[in-house]
């Protein structure tokens, strides 16, 4: 994929054009159209600031704290559903459901804090061994709703669910930089 930079005129800002697609500068002017000779690789003109690598990453970043601080509510305030789904060969598991829920808490402020990027990629690798860790919850969450006469929440949704978690360790690790994924 290449792209080319074209300062807009009349506004100062620069609009990075992709090809083939045409695309609409920032200053509402009509489409800048294909490159001409100017074009370079695309890999050379993204900065460290680019969407993916900056915003992209602050995104994922408070979509994931969202998403563990409303589960760590949920494993404080409803124990119950999570009760039920615990293997049977966890020791303690009122007192696991509970550290879940403020270790979900507590990664999900780590996630958000600005003041230190060692302790936002100490939540990442933390959050990742937690979604490793819970893979056997969910996976018996199926089984126990398989065995149900109505399927309980069925394949559906639990499918889903368990092909999603490497996406959570994934996201975790990258969105907090506590592993690069450079594509270099």
């Amino acid at each position: 994929m290449f792209a080319r930079r074209e300062e807009t005129e009349g506004c100062g800002q620069v609009a990075l054009v992709l090809l083939p697609q045409l695309v609409y500068p920032p200053c509402g002017q009509g489409p800048i159209g294909l490159a001409g000779n100017n074009s370079m690789p695309l890999r050379s003109s993204v900065s460290k600031g680019a969407w993916w690598g900056g915003k992209g990453r602050a995104m994922v970043r408070v979509l994931l704290a969202a998403l563990y601080a409303v589960a760590g509510v949920l494993h404080l305030a409803l124990p119950a559903p999570f009760l039920s789904i615990t293997p049977r060969w966890v020791p303690a598991a009122p007192a696991v459901i509970v550290l879940t829920g403020v270790a979900e808490l507590a990664g999900a402020a780590a996630l958000l804090q600005s003041w230190s990027p060692r302790l936002r990629q100490a939540a990442g690798w933390a959050l990742a061994l937690y979604a490793l860790c819970v893979w056997p919850a969910n996976a018996n969450h199926l089984l126990i709703d398989l065995q149900r006469p109505n399927h309980g929440l069925g394949l559906a949704y639990h499918l889903p669910r368990l092909a999603f978690q490497p996406v959570l360790i994934w996201a975790a690790l990258w969105a907090s930089g506590a592993f690069p994924f450079k594509r270099d």
